[in-house]
């Protein structure tokens, strides 16, 4: 059995955010002690383990909490985790490409400052304040 400081020193999940998972279903809620502190056994250390994981992947609270349901449900056809997991994966490409733009379009306003001029002279201010000098749509 593990407190919940234990616990969060494991997964490196925060307490406040397991209580979180705890009031959202996430997680069963903890066994009691006498002293009513939390107790976790294995398998809410594993149940933790998957939502840190998940979180760490992106997915919503929503999705993971779907994703819970067909792991507890095993007859389930594996599609339907599949159908969770292509959206999150679009989502993640799309938000690569923005910042693979955001990160040319960063470096062309950087190298376009050659760093002697005075803040009324400097084009990183001007094209940050300025969104026409800009190269493309970001």
């Amino acid at each position: 059995m593990y407190s919940i400081g234990e616990l969060s020193k494991r997964t490196k999940v925060k307490v406040p955010t397991i209580r979180y998972y705890e009031e959202m279903g996430l997680m069963a809620q903890a066994e009691r002690t006498d002293g009513n502190q939390r107790r976790y056994d294995n398998a809410g250390l594993e149940r933790l383990s998957f939502i840190r994981q998940a979180r760490d992947l992106g997915f919503s609270i929503e999705a993971i909490s779907s994703l819970i349901e067909l792991q507890e449900h095993p007859d389930r056809s594996c599609e339907a985790a599949t159908n969770i997991a292509v959206p999150q994966l679009a989502d993640v490409r799309a938000k690569i490409k923005r910042l693979k733009t955001l990160e040319k379009e960063l470096a062309r306003i950087s190298k376009a400052c050659d760093g002697d001029g005075i803040s009324g002279d400097c084009y990183v201010l001007e094209a940050l304040a300025d969104h026409g000098l800009c190269d493309r749509k970001h």
